[in-house]
């Protein structure tokens, strides 16, 4: 049984870093301008808290941009371990950015909608190192890339994750009341959590503690 992965997302100090680290978390996310959702520090501001860290850390830099040369740039900045990529980025901006990161952990959103979905993480298999299952609607008029505190079907992210060949982290709207059942539906290699452990927009030390605690337990747990 492998261990799941936990990222905790919407770090905006390094003792937040710190709180997550110790807690367990395997990846931290940062998170830069988005058109809506919490967590949106300064590119500086992430860039210091990633120098801050020890270099092993696994910090993820969440973009919106959809632009080789924007990404590149932002993260030329911050120097994370991987990029979260939470829009559709066009097919050939995605592959000029895998030639020239080519140890940069890249991790494509798939906001679960309905079932195309399923082809629509699928075809991301080549180009990137992870798939991210999320609530949103990157289509509307004012978009939500993520952030929401909600669930989305998870009968489609249980076929995404029996069917990829990359690991699947499972997002929207987890907390320590849902994350047994989404552990027995899904069947995720991971987890990714935001609003779930924060009390009025802090990381909860308690919340993340019972989390990780569930998340860990080995019953209704594979892949």
């Amino acid at each position: 049984m492998t261990k799941p992965i936990v990222k905790v997302c919407c770090i905006s100090s390094l003792t937040e870093a710190y709180v997550a680290l110790e807690a367990g978390a395997d990846w931290l996310g940062l998170v830069s301008e988005m058109p809506s959702g919490p967590g949106v520090i300064s590119l500086d501001e992430i860039a210091e808290i990633v120098e801050r860290l020890p270099s092993e850390t696994r910090t993820v830099l969440l973009t919106s941009k959809l632009s080789f040369d924007e990404i590149f740039a932002q993260h030329h900045l911050v120097k994370t371990w991987g990029i979260q990529l939470v829009d559709r980025i066009p097919r050939t901006e995605l592959e000029q950015l895998r030639k020239a990161l080519p140890k940069t952990h890249l991790i494509q959103v798939v906001h679960v909608r309905d079932k195309a979905s399923i082809s629509e993480a699928r075809s991301y298999e080549s180009l990137v190192d992870a798939i991210l299952l999320d609530s949103g609607k990157p289509d509307a008029k004012d978009k939500t890339l993520g952030g929401t505190g909600e669930t989305h079907d998870w009968d489609i992210s249980k076929q995404v994750c029996a069917m990829s060949s990359l690991p699947v982290l499972l997002a929207g709207g987890l907390n320590s009341e849902n994350v047994s059942a989404a552990k027995c539906i899904v069947h995720p290699s991971g987890f990714d959590l935001c609003s779930g452990v924060r009390t009025d927009g802090n990381l909860d030390r308690a919340k993340l503690k019972i989390f990780m605690h569930l998340v860990h337990k080995p019953r209704g747990f594979s892949k």
